[in-house]
């Protein structure tokens, strides 16, 4: 008995709480429904994770499609003699056993594999110095199967680059992005061969600009990326989400700390303004003082009364360099040139080279206390 008057009591309220909000419903304006039913719509928005939610990417397959066929494989070979024996220098075991070991003298073959991006319809392909270093052959494999020998236009080993061509007409050459359009946390595809898998793209983001004091090359200024890049890769294509080339892969961190995700590309402006001197010089052109430097060290700053003094520290200078010839010694500071400040040994490296050979230049340096500034004409960097 006790169980029905309480599910009675219980059925009673209910029905009073119902009839109470049929009557606060009833009772509410029309803009106060409106109101409730907009919100109760957004709230469901927030949670939409389906196609129909315009805002977010799903593929990036267009990208990769307007650019893959421009992306082709490498594949090299040379020809190696092996070092004579050298027990051979010994006068003595050379006069008796040495037409044997000469004759065991042997030569091997060494193939390797790489990526280059094609750079317009007349068959220019941008890589890697490193993919083609001393190759005897150079075979291109296209991604629609059709292959050919490639020659060399030329190579820039300070910044890891090459110009091949093929004569294959009706090529797809790739778009090319604004660098300045490109930002820390943009998404970034990585399109080469790796492994000789065939041809994969894989995906991460722009993880720092301006990467250099990497070990890699005389001159750096990598995109970094945590798109996997792997043996195979070098050469081939850094696109952003549009499709458009903002890199070539050249290099991931070294391996022996235990690295991941830490991959660089050389931008596409530097690769394309040393394509532009290979095809129309034949060689790079670069500015060449002639000197050795350092980071400023603690002693060398005080001598010139002022502690915090930014600027390179010469520790070296090449005899009958444009330096010499000026009268840099060593142990000056070159704070300036051309009256633009000097951040550091990298610094001045990258701004002597900017300038064309037998250009004159302005060099501001300090000898102790004392501040000079020196007019010199720069020559052409030696490889």
């Amino acid at each position: 008995m006790k169980l029905i008057k309480v599910v009675g009591f219980i059925f009673q309220f209910g029905l009073i709480g119902l009839a109470l909000a049929t009557v606060y419903l009833v009772s509410v304006s029309d803009k106060d429904k409106n109101e409730i039913l907009q919100f109760l719509s957004s709230s469901e928005d927030q949670y939409t994770t389906g196609p129909d939610n315009k805002s977010a990417v799903f593929s990036y397959a267009d990208a990769v499609a307007s650019s893959a066929a421009s992306v082709v494989t490498i594949y090299t070979s040379k020809t190696v003699t092996e070092k004579p024996h050298p027990l051979l220098d010994d006068p003595v075991f050379s006069k008796f056993f040495g037409d044997q070991l000469k004759r065991r003298q042997r030569s091997r073959s060494e193939t390797n594999l790489g990526s280059g991006v094609v750079i317009g319809s007349d068959g220019y392909i941008l890589t890697n110095q490193h993919v083609i270093d001393s190759a005897d052959e150079i075979l291109i494999s296209l991604p629609d199967g059709r292959g050919s020998q490639a020659i060399l236009i030329g190579e820039d080993k300070e910044t890891d680059i090459a110009i091949l061509q093929i004569p294959i007409t009706g090529l797809a050459g790739i778009k090319i992005a604004n660098e300045q359009s490109i930002r820390v946390g943009d998404v970034v595809l990585a399109i080469g061969n790796p492994l000789n898998v065939g041809q994969t793209v894989t995906m991460g983001i722009v993880s720092a600009t301006g990467r250099n004091r990497i070990g890699l090359n005389t001159f750096e200024n990598f995109i970094q990326t945590d798109a996997a890049i792997n043996p195979g890769n070098s050469g081939g294509a850094l696109i952003n989400a549009r499709g458009e080339l903002i890199g070539i892969n050249t290099a991931i961190f070294s391996q022996s700390v235990g690295a991941q995700g830490i991959g660089f590309a050389i931008p596409i402006s530097l690769a394309l303004d040393i394509m532009r001197q290979i095809i129309k010089f034949g060689k790079v052109t670069r500015g060449w003082l002639g000197v050795e430097g350092t980071e400023i060290t603690a002693q060398a700053a005080m001598a010139t009364g002022d502690p915090g003094i930014k600027g390179a520290l010469v520790v070296g200078v090449f005899i009958n360099s444009p330096a010499d010839m000026a009268g840099i010694r060593a142990g000056d500071i070159v704070i300036a040139v051309n009256d633009k400040p000097v951040d550091g040994i990298r610094d001045l490296l990258d701004q002597i080279t900017m300038h064309k050979p037998d250009e004159k230049i302005k060099v501001s340096i300090y000898r102790g206390p004392e501040q000079l500034e020196l007019m010199m004409k720069v020559t052409q960097r030696p490889q």
